[in-house]
C-alpha cells in the first residue's frame, strides 16, 4: 500500500492590531470578533494578535489596563496591520516609532487598515496622500485639516485601496473587516462569520445617516425670529424672497446673514430642516413616504427620495429599517437626540 501525505493546510493570514493608549475598546473588539478565534464552528484562517509601542499595561478608555507583551517588532511578520481606533487630544502627533513601523510594514507588502480614528495613524505615515479615506464623521474635518493631501470622504462606511483601507466610526470597522474577509477568503466564509456575530454581511447606506442632525446653533436676534417662523412652516413652499420679505431685508442681506451666522445659505438651511423632519417621521411613525413628503414641504415622494439620497446616500425605506424608533422609547435615534439638545 502506498501512503500519500496529506496536503499541508494553508498558512494562516496573520493580523496584528497595534494598540495605543488610551486604547478604545470597541474598535478592538470589532476586529477581534471578525479575525479572532471562532471555535470549532468555523475553521481558522486568521491568526490574530496585538502589539504596542511599549509592552506592558496599556490603559484603555474603559478604565482598565490590558497587558500587552509584544512590541512593534510584531508588525514585521504581519500580513495585515490593523489600527483599531485612536483616542488622543486634537492635534496630538503620532509617535515617530509607530509611523516608521507602519511604513516598514507597508513597504514589505503588508496591508494596513485603520478603523475609525486609526486613519490618523495611516495619514501620519503618508499612506493616504492623494487617496480617499474614511474616518468617524465627527473626526472628518480634523483629519482633512491636519492632512490636506488626504481626500477625506465623510459619507462612506469604508474605503479599500487594496494595500490600505480605512473605515468610518467604530461599528463600521465590522463592515470593513467583513469586507476584507470576503476579499481574502470568499463570500461564503465571510457570511459564516457574520452569522455567528448576528450581523448583516453588508449594510446599506453611508455613515451620514448615523450623524447627529444639524442644529441651528447660536444665532442673533436678526435671524432667530425667522428661523422659528420657518420651523413652523416646513409643510409650505417658502422662497428666499419670502424669507427676506419676512425679515424686511433684501435677499442679498439675508443670504449674507445666514452665511455669517450659520455658514450656509437660506435655501440650504431650509432643506436641512426638511431632511431633519423627514428623518424624525421615518424613525417614529408609519406614515407613507408620500404623506411625509407633503408634511415636510418636499411636494412628492419622488422629490423626497431624491433629496434624501443626495443628503444621506440612502433611501427613506432603508433609513426607516435601520433607525426605527423603539415604541417604548428605548432607542435614542439621531432625530430624538437632536430634539433633546434643542
Amino acid at each position: 500500500m502506498t501512503l500519500r501525505s496529506l496536503p499541508k493546510p494553508p498558512a494562516l493570514h496573520r493580523v496584528v492590531a497595534l494598540l495605543q493608549p488610551p486604547q478604545p475598546t470597541f474598535p478592538l473588539a470589532c476586529a477581534t470578533e471578525v479575525f479572532g478565534d471562532h471555535g470549532p464552528a468555523i475553521p481558522a484562517r486568521y491568526a490574530f494578535e496585538v502589539c504596542t509601542e511599549h509592552p506592558g499595561p496599556v490603559p484603555t478608555r474603559a478604565g482598565y489596563d490590558m497587558v500587552v507583551g509584544t512590541g512593534l517588532d510584531a508588525l514585521e511578520r504581519a500580513d495585515t496591520v490593523l489600527v483599531p481606533g485612536r483616542q488622543q487630544p486634537a492635534g496630538a502627533e503620532v509617535s515617530p516609532a509607530v509611523v516608521e513601523a507602519i511604513r516598514r510594514a507597508h513597504g514589505r507588502g503588508a496591508r494596513i487598515v485603520g478603523i475609525c480614528a486609526g486613519a490618523f495613524v495611516l495619514a501620519a505615515a503618508g499612506l493616504l496622500d492623494g487617496r480617499r479615506a474614511a474616518t468617524h464623521w465627527a473626526e472628518a474635518a480634523e483629519l482633512a485639516s491636519r492632512f490636506p493631501r488626504v481626500r477625506v470622504d465623510p459619507a462612506v462606511l469604508y474605503v479599500d485601496h487594496g494595500d490600505v483601507a480605512t473605515s468610518a466610526g467604530a461599528a463600521a470597522g465590522v463592515d470593513l473587516c467583513l469586507h476584507l474577509v470576503r476579499a481574502d477568503q470568499g463570500a461564503a466564509y465571510a457570511m459564516r462569520i457574520a452569522r455567528q456575530m448576528v450581523m448583516p454581511p453588508h449594510r446599506e447606506g453611508c455613515q451620514l445617516q448615523y450623524a447627529e442632525l444639524p442644529t441651528s446653533g447660536p444665532v442673533t436676534a436678526s435671524l432667530a425670529p425667522l428661523l422659528e417662523w420657518l420651523s413652523g412652516r416646513l409643510d409650505q413652499p417658502v422662497s428666499v424672497a419670502d424669507m427676506a420679505a419676512r425679515s424686511r431685508v433684501s435677499p442679498r442681506t439675508l443670504t449674507r446673514r445666514f452665511t455669517e451666522q450659520l455658514g450656509i445659505s437660506p435655501g440650504r438651511w431650509l432643506l436641512d430642516r426638511r431632511i431633519a423632519a423627514t428623518r424624525a417621521l421615518l424613525e417614529e411613525t408609519d406614515l407613507p413616504v408620500e404623506t411625509i413628503a407633503r408634511r415636510v414641504g418636499l411636494s412628492s415622494a419622488v422629490n423626497l427620495r431624491r433629496r434624501f439620497h443626495e443628503a444621506l446616500r440612502t433611501t427613506p425605506a432603508a433609513y426607516r429599517r435601520a433607525f426605527r424608533a423603539d415604541r417604548a422609547g428605548q432607542t435614542r435615534t439621531p432625530a430624538r437626540r437632536a430634539a433633546e439638545q434643542q
